[in-house]
C-alpha cells in the first residue's frame, strides 16, 4: 500500500474541517449576530469580509508563508505579548504545518460563508422573530428554531463550495510547503502534480485524479441531497 498516498487523502479530510466545517460554524454565528444586531455599514463590512475571495490564492499563500516564517510577524507578535514559548517554525513543524495551512483556508472561506448566510437570513421575515419573542424564545432558541432551518439551502451551497475547495487545494500547499515537511501537508491534488511532473509517473497521477474527481462528485451530490430534505 502507498502510505504517502493514504496520508494525502487523510490530510484532505483534515483540511475539509478547516475549509468547510469551521467556516460554516463561524460564518453562521457571525451572520446571525450581524443580522440580529442590525450592524451599521453592512455593505462595507460585506465587502471587507469577502475581500479574500477576490485575491489570487498564490498571493495569499506568499503572504501567509511570510507571516509563518520563524522571524515573521506571527512569532514576533507572540514574543511581544510574552508568549515566545509558543513561537515555532510553523510550516516546518511536523505537528503544526497542516493546521497552519488549514487556518489559512478557514480565514479565506469565512467571508464567502458569511455572505451566503446573510443572504439567506435577509429573507426571513421579522414577524417570525417577533412571534418567537412573544412566546418567550431567547436568541439561542430563535437561532435553532427559525434561522437555522431557513438557511438550509445556503448551508448546502456553502458546504459544497468549501468542501470542493478543500479537496482541490493545490496552489496553497504548493506555495506554502510543497507538501512538506516530509509528506505532512501533501494532499491528493499536489500528489497528482508531484507524481506526473516531478516523478514522471503519469499513470498513477491520472488514477489519483480520477479518484479525486469521483470523491468530489459523490460528496457534492450527498450534500445537495441532504440540503433538499425537509
Amino acid at each position: 500500500p502507498d502510505v504517502s498516498l493514504r496520508g494525502a487523502f487523510g490530510h484532505a479530510l483534515v483540511l475539509m474541517v478547516f475549509f468547510a466545517v469551521l467556516p460554516l460554524v463561524i460564518g453562521l454565528v457571525l451572520a446571525a449576530a450581524i443580522n440580529h444586531g442590525k450592524v451599521r455599514g453592512l455593505s462595507f463590512f460585506r465587502t471587507v469580509i469577502f475581500l479574500p475571495q477576490v485575491v489570487a490564492m498564490v498571493a495569499i499563500g506568499v503572504a501567509w508563508r511570510h507571516i509563518y516564517e520563524p522571524d515573521g510577524p506571527l512569532n514576533q507578535a507572540l514574543q511581544g505579548i510574552g508568549l515566545g514559548a509558543l513561537a515555532r517554525a510553523w510550516l516546518g513543524d511536523y505537528t503544526w504545518s497542516l493546521p497552519a495551512v488549514g487556518f489559512v483556508g478557514t480565514w479565506f472561506e469565512i467571508g464567502l460563508v458569511t455572505i451566503l448566510m446573510l443572504a439567506g437570513m435577509s429573507r426571513i421575515g421579522r414577524d417570525q422573530y417577533e412571534a418567537a419573542r412573544l412566546d418567550g424564545a431567547g436568541p439561542v432558541r430563535e437561532f435553532f428554531a427559525i434561522t437555522l432551518p431557513s438557511v438550509r439551502g445556503e448551508m448546502a451551497v456553502a458546504l459544497t463550495m468549501t468542501v470542493i475547495a478543500a479537496l482541490k487545494t493545490f496552489d496553497l500547499v504548493y506555495i506554502m510547503t510543497k507538501g512538506g515537511p516530509g509528506n505532512q501537508t501533501s494532499v491528493p491534488s499536489y500528489e497528482v502534480y508531484h507524481r506526473a511532473f516531478e516523478l514522471g509517473n503519469v499513470g498513477t497521477a491520472a488514477a489519483i485524479g480520477v479518484v479525486l474527481t469521483a470523491l468530489i462528485f459523490v460528496i457534492s451530490v450527498g450534500i445537495q441531497r441532504l440540503g433538499r430534505q425537509d
